[in-house]
Parts: structure tokens; C-alpha cells; sequence
């Protein structure tokens, strides 16, 4: 049968969902097509039954899925599948370890901290933003020091992905970084430090977010705004302007 067929039948059985096609898909894996493998980790992901992380993590040894590999086990986001994770952390490709921190991330479980704070070293940047938000859908506090180390590294993208992961776990503790990130020479990186401070929404900050308000770019005013309109509904106040816009 045309590989191309096969692999449009693997993506029909995964988007009806039903168990029953495992046993097919997981055939499907030894496939001689990429096409066709590549569609059957997608299909088993999509059908999200536990039965299918055996092979998914073996899957993982093929260099041509292993992408796809990682984002099945994912999205079924059972943490037996962390410690497989982890090591393709480690691959030599960097879509794979992006994938990798991205189904980290999917799955949740703080065993993965560890192993995503060492992702925010990788040589990749686009592995180091991959591994902030990872952190921030797990959403757990330890993992802010390490965060605000990222807001110094040299990729703009990273900073802020960084601002935008501390906004989203939402601990105070990282007001004052954030507040320094205001600083950032990236217009976009200062627009996510003021977003971050929105969504933490202390008052203490509204000083810093009013100075914005003289920021030459004008998405950070804007930015600014934001922000002071998310701590003026959490915390019920009233912020009168003190600068032109």
C-alpha cells in the first residue's frame, strides 16, 4: 500500500479515538516509511491510551520520529515516561529536545524540573525557550531562581520567555528581577516583564508601571496599561494617570 495512504489512515484511526486501532498503529510503527511511522506516533497520541508508551518510548531511538515520539507521550502525559524524556534531552538534534521539553512540560510532574533547569543551558535557544514555558505549565516555585537567571541570558527570546513563565507562575519573589527586566533593551522583553508583573498583581509595582507610561515604543505603553489595569481589577483600585501617554 502507498506510504502516503497509510499514513492518512493512521491519522483517521487517531482522530475517531478509538482503542481498538492500537494494536494497528503499534504495527505501524515498524514501517519502513518515516511517513508512515511518524503518523502512527501522532495517531497514538491523539487516542491517549497508556498501552502505547512502551512503544512510543522506543520510538524514541528512531531519529526520524523521535519528535513525534515525545510529543505523543505528551500528550497521554503519564510520568513513567519522564525518565525516557529526560534523555532525549540529551539527542543530538535540537527538534528533539525541543519536543522533549515541550511534552515535559505537557505532563507536569515536578520529577521533570530537574531535567528542564538543565534544558535552560542547552546550546539551543530555541531548547532554552522551550524549557521556560515547560516550567511554566508545571507552575511550581522552585523553579524561579533558575528562571530569573534566564532573564539575563544573551537570546532576547529567552528573556522573554522567561518574563512570561515567571507571570505565569505568579510568585511575588520575582517582582524585583521583573522590575529589572524593565530595563531590558528589547522592547518586547520589557513589554513581557510588564505583562508578568500584571498578572502577579501586586500594587507595589504600580510606580514602575506608571514610569512606563513614558516608554518611546508604544507597545510597552500599551504593555504598561495592561498591566496596570490587571493589578487595578485584582486588587479593586482606583490608579489615576500621572503621565502624559
Amino acid at each position: 500500500m502507498d506510504s502516503y495512504i497509510c499514513a492518512a489512515a493512521c491519522r483517521a484511526l487517531g482522530a475517531i479515538g478509538d482503542p481498538q486501532a492500537i494494536p494497528h498503529l503499534i504495527q505501524a510503527l515498524q514501517d519502513e516509511s518515516g511517513w508512515v511511522r511518524r503518523a502512527a506516533c501522532e495517531a497514538l497520541g491523539r487516542i491517549g491510551d497508556p498501552q502505547a508508551i512502551p512503544h512510543l518510548i522506543q520510538a524514541l531511538q528512531d531519529e526520524e520520529v523521535r519528535s513525534a515520539a515525545c510529543e505523543a507521550l505528551g500528550r497521554i502525559g503519564d510520568p513513567q515516561a519522564i525518565p525516557h524524556l529526560a534523555q532525549a534531552l540529551q539527542d543530538e538534534y535540537r527538534w528533539a529536545r525541543r519536543a522533549a521539553c515541550e511534552a515535559l512540560g505537557k505532563i507536569g510532574d515536578l520529577q521533570a524540573i530537574p531535567h528542564l533547569v538543565q534544558a535552560l543551558k542547552d546550546e539551543d535557544s530555541g531548547v532554552r525557550c522551550a524549557a521556560c514555558r515547560a516550567l511554566g505549565k508545571i507552575g511550581d516555585a522552585q523553579a524561579i531562581p533558575h528562571l530569573v537567571q534566564a532573564l539575563k541570558d544573551r537570546d532576547k527570546d529567552v528573556r522573554w520567555a522567561a518574563c512570561a513563565t515567571l507571570g505565569e507562575i505568579g510568585d511575588p519573589q520575582a517582582i524585583p528581577h521583573l522590575i529589572q527586566a524593565l530595563q531590558d533593551e528589547d522592547r518586547g522583553v520589557r513589554e513581557a516583564a510588564y505583562g508578568a508583573l500584571g498578572r502577579i498583581g501586586d500594587p507595589q509595582t504600580i510606580p514602575h508601571l506608571v514610569q512606563a507610561l513614558q516608554d518611546k515604543h508604544i507597545g510597552v505603553r500599551w504593555a504598561a496599561c495592561e498591566a496596570l489595569w490587571q493589578i487595578s481589577v485584582r486588587n479593586k483600585l482606583q490608579i489615576r494617570e500621572s503621565s502624559p501617554m
